[in-house]
């Protein structure tokens, strides 16, 4: 019977499961709550509690790596990083959920940073194609709100909508740039950073 997991528990799971494949050892408390935003350490572990209930990891009391995942089908010890496909994101749409809920993708370690949770999407559209971010791409997406300017970010505006663009930060708004020469930025003065473009993996059709 599969295991149901709120959001919360499932960004963390899916953290824990990259850091252990990324680095070999499981991430603390600390680590965890960096990666998910929260500030208080009691929150992160009312959550592994829960996760320990629904026997998803098992905790070593006495250690502050002292996390282990009992079910296997979250980790994998391998060269690679599994990360979710959670959907598809395009200009000016809501991100859209990827039809397979288990789907995901095989990444090299070195392309995340293992601070934050990661996941990927699939791009839909030409918005961003002078970056070489063509319609169909995968991009691996790091959830964080601390970005730079000339990031490329999956950015959530004030209607809903999700978009995939260069941030940059002027004195009164943030101008959301598109690579392509054909289309507007967008200016918002209230837009929520979801994540920072950390790589870009590519289908080729044969």
């Amino acid at each position: 019977m599969p295991i149901t997991l709120y959001k919360r528990q499932r960004q963390i799971v899916d953290y824990i499961a990259q850091y252990i494949q990324k680095n070999g050892y499981s991430p603390t408390l600390q680590e965890i709550a960096d990666a998910i935003g929260v500030s208080s350490l009691a929150t992160v572990h009312e959550h592994l509690q829960a996760l320990q209930r629904k026997k998803v990891i098992k905790k070593f009391e006495g250690t502050v790596r002292g996390i282990e995942l009992i079910d296997r089908t979250f980790v994998k010890m391998t060269d690679s990083v599994d990360l979710p496909l959670l959907g598809f994101i395009a200009a000016g749409s809501p991100i859209e959920p990827h039809t397979d809920p288990n789907a995901a993708f095989k990444v090299s370690p070195e392309m995340i940073t293992g601070k934050r949770r990661a996941y990927v999407l699939q791009v839909k559209g030409k918005s961003m194609i002078e970056d070489h971010i063509d319609d169909g791409d995968y991009v691996v997406i790091e959830e964080t709100q601390e970005v730079n300017n000339g990031d490329i970010v999956v950015a959530l505006l004030d209607n809903g909508l999700a978009t995939l663009k260069r941030f940059y930060k002027e004195v009164t708004r943030v101008r959301l740039e598109p690579a392509n020469s054909t289309m507007s930025p967008i200016y918002a003065t209230n837009v929520q950073i979801q994540g920072r473009v950390v790589g870009l993996i590519r289908k080729f059709q044969y």
